[in-house]
C-alpha cells in the first residue's frame, strides 16, 4: 500500500514550503490540477454555507489577504495556497462548495474546518465536512470530470496522474475529540496509544478509499 499511496500523495514538506513563500512561479503551473482535502488549515470558505459551523468569515481574519475576509482560518494566505502559488497556479484552488464545471479540471477545495478523521469529531462545532464526506465529494467532482471527457480530449489518465493531493487533518481528532472528555467517549475507551492506531487505521483505509477513485479515474477518463 504504501508504495501506491507514494504515487498518489507526493510529499510536500510544508516547513520548507513556508520559508520559500516569497518565490512565486511564472510561467504555466507545474502540475495540471491541485485536489486539497483537510481542516481549517485548508478551508478557504466551504463552512461559511453552513448556519452553524466555525467559520472565519470576518474580521479580523483575512486582514492582509488581497480579496479580505473569505472563510480563511488565517490573516492572509493558507499554507496550501502558498503550495499552489509556488506550484504555478495564477488563481486559488476553488471551493467545492462553488466550484463550477469550467474550474474543476484544475482542482478543487474540500477542506472543512473541525473536519477530522473519525465522523463524529467537531460535532461540537456544528456543521462540517469529515474526511469520509470529503472522499466522496471527490468522488462526485470525478464523476463530473468524466462527462466533461466526452468534449474535452486533454483530460486524460496522463494528465490525471500529474495532479497532487493534499491531505492535513487529524488535529481535531484530538482537540474536538479526544481531549474532549465531557463531549466525547473516547478518552474513556481508549488510551492515548490505542487512539493513534486507532486513528492511523482509519486514516490508512481512508487514504486507500482516495487511491482507489484516482484509480478509477484514470480508468474512466481513457474510456473513448
Amino acid at each position: 500500500m504504501a508504495s501506491k499511496v507514494h504515487l498518489l500523495f507526493r510529499v510536500l514538506l510544508i516547513a520548507a514550503v513556508m520559508q520559500l513563500h516569497s518565490v512565486i512561479v511564472v510561467g504555466e503551473p507545474q502540475v495540471p490540477c491541485y485536489f486539497l482535502f483537510g481542516d481549517s488549515l485548508v478551508d478557504t470558505g466551504n463552512n461559511n454555507r453552513f448556519v452553524k459551523a466555525e467559520k472565519a468569515n470576518y474580521p479580523p481574519y483575512g486582514i492582509d489577504f488581497p480579496q479580505g475576509v473569505t472563510g480563511r482560518f488565517t490573516n492572509g494566505r493558507t499554507a496550501p495556497d502558498i503550495i499552489g502559488q509556488l506550484l504555478g497556479f495564477s488563481n486559488f484552488t476553488p471551493l467545492y462548495s462553488t466550484v463550477t464545471n469550467e474550474e474543476i479540471d484544475k482542482g478543487v477545495n474540500y477542506g472543512s474546518a473541525g473536519a477530522g478523521i473519525r465522523e463524529e469529531t467537531g460535532r461540537n462545532l456544528g456543521e462540517r465536512i469529515s474526511f469520509d464526506k470529503q472522499i466522496l465529494n471527490h468522488q462526485e467532482i470525478i464523476s463530473r470530470l468524466w462527462r466533461l471527457m466526452q468534449d474535452n480530449q486533454t483530460l486524460t489518465n496522463e494528465y490525471i496522474k500529474k495532479c497532487i493531493y493534499i491531505v492535513n487533518i487529524g488535529s481535531d481528532d484530538y482537540v474536538n475529540n479526544y481531549l474532549m472528555p465531557s463531549n466525547y467517549s473516547t478518552s474513556s475507551i481508549f488510551n492515548p496509544d490505542q487512539y493513534a492506531t486507532l486513528l492511523i487505521q482509519q486514516y490508512s483505509q481512508q487514504l486507500t478509499a482516495l487511491l482507489h477513485l484516482y484509480e478509477l479515474c484514470q480508468i474512466l477518463l481513457v474510456v473513448k
